[in-house]
């Protein structure tokens, strides 16, 4: 099987500020976490693989095809979904994503309206496709732009925040929805919720000032902090936080006779990029 997304050493520069140092990776079919903290990189990427952007350098093929000779084909085979999708806020739900479907050359009036009727129900909005968009909660605009990148079932999604602005049963039929997507096609997901990444990505690639310090699995990401989370009634790690229980859950080199806890993806996470000291190399 070929891999959807292969990245090699690209980079990307805004003025004197390089987004993207040398970055390689590949991924294919199910769904790829991208984490990073703010800055790292992770948007930029996402327009990279959306073709909005073109690397400086390296090489960057989607789909089997170079993302710049071939960027039309690309386009018609993805779906996208940027952190600020720009609604026309005047249009109805309807109405943007049939504006959307035009854009992607869906010439056909009744097929595309099917196919705009079947986005919409997918994110759970056919009691309110006929309201303006102006209208919405922010939860309800973020499942619009969601249903305008499902539009023609592409085999390729790019899902930029997601999960901003849902609230918790809208997240997880948001999961429902993305799991059910990346059985049979690639979704690349940038997130700031460590838990969304635990819930449904097969992979995670973690950023940092534009390169990647970590590909693997969460399992993988999770053993990072191995022998390394304990808690204790004091606080007495590099990172440390107080929980519900009154305890508290500290991560770093634990005592020998620490009360170690199973890791979780946020600890991983936290150690990689923090200033933990860690046996691990990142």
């Amino acid at each position: 099987m070929i891999d959807t997304v292969v990245l090699d050493d690209v980079t990307k520069t805004f003025g004197r500020h390089r987004a993207l140092s040398g970055l390689t990776f590949t991924t294919g079919p199910g769904v790829t976490g991208l984490l990073g903290p703010n800055g790292a990189g992770k948007t930029t990427l996402i327009r990279l693989l959306a073709t909005v952007l073109a690397a400086d350098s390296g090489s960057v093929h989607l789909l089997g095809r170079d993302s710049v000779r071939d960027r039309l084909e690309i386009r018609r085979r993805l779906g996208y979904l940027p952190q600020d999708p720009g609604f026309q806020r005047g249009f109805t739900v309807f109405e943007f994503v049939d504006y959307v479907a035009i854009l992607k050359e869906m010439v056909n009036r009744r097929a595309r309206h099917d196919e705009v009727r079947r986005v919409i129900g997918e994110v759970g909005l056919t009691d309110v496709s006929g309201k303006r968009i102006r209208t919405l909660s922010g939860g309800m605009r973020r499942r619009v732009g969601i249903a305008q990148a499902l539009l023609g079932e592409p085999e390729l999604v790019l899902l930029d925040e997601p999960t901003a602005g849902l609230d918790p049963e809208q997240r997880l039929r948001f999961r429902d929805l993305i799991s059910r997507i990346g059985e049979n096609r690639t979704v690349l997901l940038s997130t700031h919720q460590t838990e969304d990444v635990a819930a449904l990505c097969e992979r995670i690639v973690v950023l940092r000032n534009g390169a990647s310090v970590f590909s693997g699995t969460p399992e993988e990401l999770r053993g990072l902090a191995h022998g390394q989370v304990w808690v204790s009634g004091e606080r007495a790690g590099m990172l440390s936080w107080r929980t519900a229980e009154g305890m508290f859950r500290n991560i770093g080199s634990s005592p020998p006779d620490a009360d170690l806890v199973s890791p979780t993806i946020e600890d991983g996470y936290l150690l990689l990029l923090g200033d933990v000291p860690s046996e691990v190399p990142a």
